[in-house]
């Protein structure tokens, strides 16, 4: 499969709700429906949204590194879904999802003077 193909694929919310939820990472479930809950979106949309925004921001660094991966990965829907993830999650914790976002089992608050 052509990764245009892949990354096609997650356009339809259910895909990508369902491929998230095959990862089998609950806690990185958790933190994806609390930060898409944050965001007023679904699991699903906001997979889609993160593959759509891996897709259109990533560095040419996160793409020669997602090559590499899809090359040796048994299954390159769910390291392509693992790294778009990942990015739109530091993306979201740079700008946070309103004044009153919780913090995300990644962030870290203030720290200590």
């Amino acid at each position: 499969m052509l990764l245009g193909d892949l990354l096609a694929r997650f356009e339809d919310e259910s895909v990508a709700s369902e491929a998230i939820l095959r990862l089998g990472d609950l806690a990185l479930v958790a933190a994806l429906r609390a930060r898409a809950e944050a965001e007023g979106e679904t699991l699903g949309a906001y997979a889609a949204g993160a593959m759509r925004r891996f897709a259109s921001e990533a560095s040419d660094e996160a793409w020669i590194s997602l090559m590499g991966a899809l090359a040796r990965a048994e299954d390159p829907g769910s390291v392509c879904l693992k790294r778009a993830l990942a990015h739109r999650l530091d993306a979201s914790i740079e700008r946070p999802a309103g004044a009153h976002g919780a913090l995300l089992p990644t962030q870290r608050g203030p720290r200590p003077a």
